[in-house]
């Protein structure tokens, strides 16, 4: 498809708008999308102990990696990055680079390794980034992204996905984004995640750039009118499943990523509100005290391999949000001395505190 046709089509689609009834259309098929809900990579967040937490409390939900960048896993300790327990299945690698060739081996080592997906990162606008040609400044560059993601495709057999936003800078135009997505998805890409805003690249911080910019899920839902055959995943902002099940009216996937990460136990209703899966746990009480005893087992498992007790609680302060309880917990497992005091028990004693039942 040429860069003619896209903006024709993307013409069109804008004219059109939603339908008559302000929902749009309804997404064929996407009950079964192995993307309808993901948890977002997340730096400093996502690591393997948050992921093992998370996939206790759904086991539906497509988990990813921190970004990882090329140069970390040629040149620096692969296998600690690479490390994941089976149980995260399934979880996506998340790649930071812009060299073909180096994605290439970097994306059979996570295929190697067990990964389910290989995505590529199009959409981080940091200075560390930025200045490494990658992130959300190659959207400009979309021949280039396509070349690193057919050598990425040759290199292994699972699916290479990529990660962006709509826009660069202050455009508010769709021409960037769909000249991106329409040369990617030439290029043989079908699964795109969407971050529903543009990244700033001058003047706001990585987090600003989270906050700031507004959200403009139209343009993501048009995206898919476009390119109907492309799985399309919008990110950014929703903070809640009902806000998620509404988007998923409109394209294939949602991805959470802070409200996920701060509110956990909103994740325990995924498999049942999402999926139809009654295996899923019925109510934030049950979730915690089952969360709490099957991380404590995860807990005492890690520490006899010398991991630090705060590597794995910290990822669970959030657990009972909105609970009685809820601030005790925090407190408990963000004090360094009630850890050493309670070592592999400390889940259970925090718990205690909070005046929680566990499982």
């Amino acid at each position: 498809m040429t860069a003619a046709t896209r903006a024709e089509r993307a013409g069109a689609a804008l004219a059109a708008g939603p339908d008559a009834s302000g929902s749009g259309p309804r997404v064929s098929g996407a009950d079964l999308s192995a993307w309808r809900f993901c948890v977002a990579p997340m730096m400093d967040w996502t690591d393997r102990h948050c992921r093992y937490f998370h996939r206790v409390l759904s086991r539906r939900a497509r988990l990813y990696t921190e970004m990882v960048t090329t140069g970390a896993l040629l040149h620096g300790d692969a296998a600690r990055h690479l490390e994941f327990d089976p149980a995260e299945q399934p979880v996506a690698l998340q790649l930071g680079g812009s060299d073909p060739q180096a994605l290439a081996r970097c994306a059979r080592l996570g295929a190697e390794r067990g990964y389910a997906e290989i995505n590529l990162n199009c959409g981080c606008p940091s200075d560390r980034v930025r200045n490494g040609t990658f992130g959300a400044c190659l959207m400009a560059q979309p021949r280039r992204v396509a070349e690193c993601l057919r050598a990425m495709r040759d290199a292994v057999p699972i699916p290479v996905t990529v990660k962006h936003r709509i826009g660069l800078d202050r455009d508010d135009g769709v021409t960037l984004l769909h000249d991106f997505v329409g040369t990617l998805h030439d290029a043989g890409v079908r699964v795109f995640i969407v971050h529903a805003r543009n990244a700033w690249l001058q003047g706001l911080s990585p987090r600003e750039n989270r906050e700031i910019p507004p959200l403009r899920y139209d343009v993501v839902r048009r995206l898919k009118q476009v390119f109907p055959s492309a799985t399309i995943v919008v990110n950014g902002g929703i903070g809640t499943l009902d806000a998620a099940r509404a988007q998923l009216d409109h394209v294939d996937g949602v991805m959470l990523g802070r409200a996920a990460y701060e509110a956990p136990a909103q994740l325990a209703r995924v498999d049942p509100g999402l999926f139809d899966d009654p295996g899923g746990m019925p109510d934030d009480a049950t979730s915690t005290a089952r969360a709490i005893a099957a991380m404590s087992a995860y807990l005492a498992r890690e520490r006899a391999r010398g991991t630090p007790v705060r590597a794995v609680v910290r990822h669970m302060l959030g657990l009972g949000s909105g609970m009685r309880g809820a601030r005790a917990w925090r407190r408990a497992l963000s004090d360094p001395q009630f850890l050493e005091r309670h070592g592999a028990d400390a889940l259970h004693a925090a718990a205690a505190v909070a005046g929680w039942p566990t499982a």
